[in-house]
């Protein structure tokens, strides 16, 4: 075996650390050769210095944005517009970050961000876009949206965008109707959040690399029986707050040897519905739950044949610890928490 040298191990380690970060991260992914260059009304620190930090410093105009510089960040203003020749200096732009600003679709012109397409890291969270803003990127990785007015996410703009692996779309307006077919080719998306926003079904079209669904918060009532057939790599499943019942949920729907994360808390469950070998977190909470069916989790139950359930919520449904027939303790012998 040759060893791993000190700065692969590093790089590994951090993919590993960064895997399931959903925060935001707003530092440079590199140092590059410095430029001399930067807008008055921002700071390009010489230890980044193809970095431009123009955030909370109240300003409401997008600055002129000069050769050289790679990422952009312009949270916590009072942007309302940005004017046609900001970014001509910088069409290899590859982070902007616009998030909590005022900007609406009328004043972001033509030529600015649409013309950016070396561009990797797109956040406008909390704004008041009606529609989504996309550049023609292929370089693309993640897309921010979160907090917006925005009602429809027509199929085709993401076309192209093969090295996208996340897209943030959670408190928006979306509809199932104004989302339908938007996410179909993207070979390396990997999460989706469309919760808090006004669907009545799960996104279709979905590509089989998805592995994180969030769709809290929505008004969907049913999944179809193939669903989750169709992503082979799907690990996480949140549909908390929305409106299931039993006659919503075809049997067996959940039981796929992928699924380790299943949320079904806060919707109108009369039943444990039945889940896959490998599922290691079981969310139900807040539903009309009635009985404990051993069968939901162990179609036999041995030495041998057990659940992996690590963690299940039942609290706020009609059980207690009684509930629990004799034989859910050989069933779920790695369970650490079950609340009632």
């Amino acid at each position: 075996m040759f060893p791993i040298r000190l700065p692969l191990m590093a790089a590994l380690l951090g993919i590993v650390l960064s895997q399931y970060d959903y925060g935001y991260d707003y530092g440079p992914a590199e140092v590059s050769t410095p430029t001399p260059r930067c807008s008055n009304e921002c700071e390009c620190p010489t230890h980044f210095p193809t970095a431009m930090y123009c955030n909370d410093r109240e300003l409401k105009v997008v600055p002129m944005v000069p050769t050289g510089i790679k990422y952009v960040y312009l949270q916590n203003n009072l942007l309302t517009e940005i004017k046609a020749g900001v970014f001509d200096n910088v069409t290899d732009l590859r982070w902007l970050i616009l998030d909590n600003n005022e900007l609406t679709n009328g004043k972001i012109e033509k030529g600015t961000i649409d013309k950016l397409t070396k561009l990797e890291k797109l956040y406008i969270n909390f704004n008041k876009l009606t529609e989504a803003v996309v550049p023609k990127s292929s370089a693309m990785e993640e897309l921010k949206l979160m907090g917006n007015q925005i009602t429809k996410f027509p199929g085709g703009l993401l076309t192209g965008m093969e090295n996208l692996t996340s897209v943030y779309l959670s408190k928006n307006q979306l509809t199932s109707d104004g989302i339908a077919g938007a996410f179909k080719g993207l070979k390396s998306l990997v999460l989706l959040d469309v919760s808090e926003n006004k669907l009545k079904k799960l996104p279709t079209g979905m590509p089989s690399s998805l592995m994180m669904l969030y769709a809290d918060h929505n008004e969907i009532e049913s999944i179809p029986a193939s669903y989750l057939q169709k992503l082979p790599a799907l690990e996480y499943l949140r549909v908390s707050y929305n409106q299931l019942k039993d006659s919503g949920l075809p049997a067996g729907v959940f039981n796929v040897s992928s699924l380790v994360e299943l949320d079904l808390s806060y919707n109108k469950l009369g039943s444990i519905p039945e889940v896959g070998p490998n599922l290691e977190h079981l969310y139900l909470q807040v539903n009309e739950i009635n009985k404990f069916d051993t069968s939901s989790f162990c179609k036999v139950v041995s030495p041998v044949s057990y659940s992996k359930i690590r963690d299940l919520r039942l609290d706020g449904n009609n059980l207690t610890a009684h509930s629990m027939p004799f034989e859910a303790a050989q069933c779920l012998p790695l369970a650490t928490e079950i609340i009632f």
